[in-house]
């Protein structure tokens, strides 16, 4: 079975464009986003609640630590969110509760999944339905190749292209094994041109 295409920075572009064109955009940006920019699997996405990524004082946390029945293999890991992120996740919150400060969402219930549905606010999207988004939404921008593994494979790939060691990659991604990490990275024209020109 073929590996999901990385986006490059033009795909990348257009499916943010598309995004912020059509409905829920703010939603689906941070969606999307936390599988380019954190390496996120979807079914980790839609595992993700209120109270993962809020502070106490309604703050955005800097990073979700993920339990084992929140991700991959019965293993907890921590994501890092960086402050880009954090900036996208407090934007789609008040967004969604229409609240600039969001200190008054903590006194809710924050056991509420982060990214919300219409039918089910509570639960959130499954990984099987957050799969399927994934597939429109490329199919829709025209990009060939891609599934909901593409943002995680290019966090991977680009983190590598930057000279990121494997074994920092490996923590990022939640691999319990390097080989596995280096499935994921896609060596391309310009990683080549840039490791010749280090000698």
């Amino acid at each position: 079975m073929a590996q999901a295409k990385v986006l490059s920075e033009k795909d990348t572009r257009r499916v943010l464009l598309h995004i912020a064109a059509n409905k829920h955009a703010s939603r689906n940006r941070a969606i999307f986003l936390m599988t380019t920019n954190c390496g996120m699997r979807v079914g980790e996405v839609a595992a993700v609640r209120l109270c993962d990524v809020l502070t106490a004082d309604g703050k955005i946390r800097d990073e979700i630590h993920l339990k084992a029945e929140q991700t991959k293999g019965n293993k907890g890991r921590t994501v890092m969110l960086s402050k880009k992120i954090q900036e996208e996740i407090h934007n789609y919150l008040s967004v969604r509760f229409k609240l600039k400060d969001l200190l008054a969402v903590t006194l809710t219930d924050t056991n509420r999944a982060l990214f919300a549905n219409q039918k089910n606010c509570h639960r959130g999207f499954s990984a099987n339905t957050l799969a399927q988004f994934f597939t429109t939404l490329y199919a829709r921008v025209g990009i060939d190749g891609a599934s909901s593994h593409s943002g995680r494979r290019g966090f991977i790939t680009n983190l590598a292209n930057k000279g990121v060691s494997v074994r920092v990659l490996m923590e990022l991604a939640g691999h319990s094994s390097m080989a596995v990490t280096q499935k994921y990275i896609e060596v391309n024209h310009s990683m080549m041109r840039n490791a010749v020109e280090m000698i």
